[in-house]
């Protein structure tokens, strides 16, 4: 039984609770399948169908709705912690909480997403993301395919090089022009039902790595309801929500891979030691080099999930539209992705050939592999090249 200390709150000790719980299913239902959903690049079915029964689909509902109403960053903690057994799964995960977080930051008034929602906490439903679209050279915030509406009714063709398991999810949260005549930059969001959609594919997933998440290419046809367009326009959606919360997700999740890299590597090097007692290894001082790294990493992403949090508590939206803040997330994003290679490759150095090795405990190449997709999720050039923009027209303090 867990005790309560002086200074835990009750909400504190349950969600201690819920990373043990975490913590045991990864031990012994998400690791042990890893191997098998990258080598066959699958969907891992076993680990989502585990953090369903823990109803872990739905933890960033608010508890109004039925969900557990975690702060962002308590799911961060949970992306982190899903990270050290599985990158697919994580990812995954990650990537569900960010279509969730859109629709619980910007239902508005709509009974429609209230009730969808609902469905998210009794279903466990699983929700997936198009908005990368042929043509538009991965720019989030431009469409080309353009939503029609007409007598409450709604359809839509878009081409996604890219829907993450959009075969296995139950609804997908589609960016468009608002209409035929809108600009580019004029999108909403609308969320589409399987039921209501055909995925016609247009590419595959054979790739280096995050090789579960079956992130396929399709041409997307879909109909629905004219109430399944989330009321903010999509420029306040990304800016105010994708954006950073993706960004701090898979930070966290890429955080909890590279943990695990540095924990082969801490038992590789307990396991020399053992070899010549009373010596210390050589590796063991790329160890402590290591360990500092991933501990600058650890800070940069918990902090800035508590900076958000402490942001969205405001309940202001015109905190989101600072520079600095668009500039700290993508510096977030550039930095854990760079460390996360470093780390990974500093701990492969430390095992040797037993990192190199596909058939050893201390293999390191799903890690590494894993670790090179980080800088290519949202080109890390283009964020370089927005955050030159923005620091021209950036004032300290502004």
């Amino acid at each position: 039984m867990i005790q309560k200390t002086d200074h835990q709150t009750e909400s504190e000790i349950a969600f201690d609770s819920l990373l043990k719980q975490i913590d045991e299913i990864g031990r012994t239902i998400i690791q042990p399948h890893s191997s098998a959903v990258d080598r066959d690049a699958r969907f891992p079915v076993e680990s989502i169908d585990a953090l369903k029964n823990l109803k872990l689909l739905s933890a960033y509902i608010p508890v109004s709705l039925g969900g557990m109403g975690l702060r962002v960053t308590q799911i961060a903690r949970i992306c982190e912690a899903l990270g050290q057994y599985c990158g697919s799964t994580a990812m995954i995960y990650a990537m569900h909480q960010i279509q969730v977080a859109c629709v619980v930051h910007h239902l508005g008034d709509s009974d429609y997403f209230r009730d969808y929602l609902k469905n998210v906490v009794s279903q466990q439903l699983v929700m997936a993301s198009a908005t990368t679209e042929l043509g538009t050279g991965g720019d989030l915030s431009s469409s080309i395919c353009a939503i029609s509406v007409a007598d409450g009714k709604f359809n839509l063709v878009k081409q996604s090089p890219v829907i993450s398991y959009g075969a296995f999810a139950d609804d997908i949260l589609v960016t468009t022009r608002r209409s035929a005549e809108s600009s580019s930059s004029d999108q909403v969001h609308v969320l589409v039902h399987k039921n209501d959609c055909r995925l016609d594919p247009i590419s595959g997933w054979d790739t280096l790595g995050f090789r579960g998440t079956c992130s396929s290419g399709y041409t997307l046809t879909a109909t629905g309801l004219a109430v399944q367009i989330l009321p903010a326009p999509f420029s306040d959606i990304l800016r105010h929500t994708m954006h950073p919360f993706a960004h701090i997700t898979w930070a966290s999740l890429w955080l909890g891979i590279a943990t695990d890299a540095v924990g082969r590597a801490r038992a590789y090097v307990r396991a020399e030691a053992r070899k010549s007692p009373g010596t210390t290894p050589i590796s063991a001082m790329r160890l402590a080099e290591t360990d500092s790294v991933l501990q600058l990493m650890r800070s940069n992403v918990h902090t800035a999930a508590q900076d958000y949090d402490a942001m969205i508590a405001t309940n202001d939206p015109e905190v989101f539209n600072n520079f600095g803040f668009s500039i700290r997330t993508n510096n977030l994003k550039l930095s854990s992705s760079q460390l996360i290679v470093e780390l990974v490759g500093r701990a492969m150095l430390i095992c040797g050939i037993s990192g190199y090795r596909n058939d050893s405990k201390y293999s390191l190449a799903q890690h590494l592999r894993d670790a090179y997709g980080a800088a290519l999720m949202v080109n890390n050039d283009r964020l370089i090249n927005h955050n030159a923009t923005l620091l021209m027209a950036y004032k300290e303090g502004k």
